[in-house]
This record gives C-alpha cells, sequence and structure tokens, in this order.
C-alpha cells in the first residue's frame, strides 16, 4: 500500500504545479510547458518534476531558469495546498523522451518504407 500512497501524492503534486504554474506564474522566460511526471521518493522529502516545452533549446534552457527561479514560490504553495507533513524539495528535468519516441517513430517509419520498397533487382532467368 505504501506505493500507491506514493503514487497518489506525486499525481496531486502534478496537478498542483501543473496548476500553479499555468495560473500564477508570470516570468517572461517560461515557455509552454507540461509538467509531465513527479517522482519521489518513499520519504516524500524531495520531487523529481519531469517536463517538456514547445520550442528550441533555448527555450528549453530559458524555462529550465524561470522554474528554478520559482522553484521556492513553488514549493511554498504545494505546501499550503496538500498539506502533507514535510514539504517536498522539487527539481527539475527537461523530460526528453517525447523526442526520443519521435526519433524511433521515425526510425521505424524509415524501415516500413524500405520494406515495402519494390527491389531494384531484374529477376534471374533461368534457360534450360
Amino acid at each position: 500500500m505504501q506505493g500507491k500512497r506514493i503514487e497518489r501524492v506525486a499525481h496531486l503534486l502534478q496537478m498542483e504545479l501543473s496548476q500553479l504554474i499555468v495560473t500564477r506564474l508570470k516570468d517572461p522566460g517560461l515557455g509552454f510547458l507540461t509538467v509531465t511526471q513527479v517522482v519521489m521518493p518513499p520519504d516524500l522529502k524531495s520531487a523529481i518534476v519531469y517536463f517538456s516545452v514547445i520550442g528550441d533549446a533555448k527555450a528549453r534552457e530559458r524555462t529550465t531558469a524561470a522554474l528554478e527561479r520559482a522553484r521556492g514560490y513553488l514549493q511554498r504553495e504545494t505546501a499550503l495546498s496538500l498539506k502533507l507533513r514535510y514539504t517536498p524539495v522539487l527539481q527539475f528535468r527537461y523530460d526528453d523522451s517525447f523526442i526520443e519516441g519521435v526519433k524511433v517513430d521515425r526510425i521505424l517509419h524509415e524501415l516500413k518504407q524500405k520494406e515495402a520498397a519494390p527491389s531494384h533487382e531484374a529477376p534471374s532467368e533461368e534457360n534450360s
């Protein structure tokens, strides 16, 4: 049952952070981002917040910096709303799983096209 509680708290933290970022953060460096996952250890004293952002590497860097600047505010606000015994220390990490998924999808698509392409080899003729 311990694992279910950790998952529930992580999910609640993910929803709360998403809401706070959209409605309360006004940092101009903040790009269009999505909180994709929150991972917490069993003691619930820290949280790794994975996010994705639309844009290039510069947009990712600006968004990461904006989240780092807002870390204290986000910790305080989540502590007030979730009412946990300990306020989790937030760590922000860029989630590149979407980009990796697109790469894998592209490779699979190319392999499928190669497999479906007609062979340019001349048929061998046998003389009897």
